[in-house]
């Protein structure tokens, strides 16, 4: 379990941390948060989807049909699709809300192996005068992009939810002895819902930028037939390795710096 702490110098003055070099750390997450901004590209590579939670709706990539085994991790921990979602590209780190209102602080996940002892190699948290280490301000800046970016994709989800359009997505799957079984918990935006809403309603949810997270969702349901593709991969072979004309293998970038500014694009608002 991820135990995520704020980075401070009290906790890690003497501590380092090291890049991922492959995607095992998600093996097991069957959904990933993500942010409106990133859709267009989750939606052409995996299904998306919106969960309940607290009474309140989040907006989701779906990652398997299968509890705690994520389709998109290989068994050598190399990503096997096209769009890896931002929330893992920035681990081991992530902003995480305080107790003071409207305040977030950049925290790191203690219970991964990336988080080590000042003695070996890795990216210092702190320098020697006790302020941040400058590698850390791209990754707080992207991180705070993410941020900014959950926010109002909250406050337009919101909205479809308020306009009733959200509904359980009902999913039946080829089970291995041949017949279906269903996937709950998720939901989806019911498009007949949407397009007969009241005039009002549906001008308010393109006022608050709800429409193209409505469209791209619906659009994205498509993409389920990977999950079940990918599924019976697995129980075909214990290591399956992808064709290399495929293109459903996301290389991680080379550096850190690489990384931030595909994460920075991604979630720049199309002009």
């Amino acid at each position: 379990m991820p135990q995520f702490a704020a980075v401070s110098r009290e906790r890690h003055a003497n501590k380092k941390w090291l890049r991922y070099s492959n995607h095992a750390f998600a093996a097991r997450e069957m959904i990933a948060p993500i942010v409106g901004a990133e859709l267009a590209r989750a939606a052409v590579a995996m299904p998306c989807a919106f969960l309940q939670q607290s009474g309140r709706f989040t907006l989701v990539a779906v990652l398997s049909i299968i509890a705690g085994r994520n389709m998109f991790v290989g068994p050598d921990g190399r990503w096997l699709g096209l769009y890896v979602p931002a929330v893992f590209r920035l681990y081991p780190f992530r902003v995480l809300p305080t107790e003071k209102a409207d305040s977030v602080v950049l925290c790191v996940d203690e219970q991964s192996s990336l988080v080590v002892d000042g003695a070996t190699t890795g990216d210092e948290f702190f320098d020697a005068q006790g302020n941040p280490a400058p590698v850390l301000k791209p990754v707080f800046d992207a991180a705070m992009a993410l941020e900014r970016n959950r926010k109002s994709t909250e406050f337009a989800v919101d909205a479809l939810a308020q306009a009733g359009v959200i509904r359980p997505w009902e999913i039946k799957v080829k089970s291995n002895e041949g017949g279906e079984r269903p996937i709950t918990g998720l939901h989806r935006v019911d498009e007949a819902a949407l397009h007969t809403l009241p005039d009002e309603a549906f001008l308010n949810l393109r006022k608050t930028g709800a429409l193209p997270i409505a469209y791209t969702q619906m659009l994205s349901m498509g993409q389920l037939g990977l999950l079940q593709h990918l599924a019976r991969v697995r129980t075909q072979a214990t290591a399956p390795t992808p064709s290399p004309s495929s293109q459903l293998l996301s290389a991680l970038p080379d550096t850190l710096d690489d990384l931030l500014e595909n994460l920075k694009d991604d979630l720049r608002p199309p002009r």
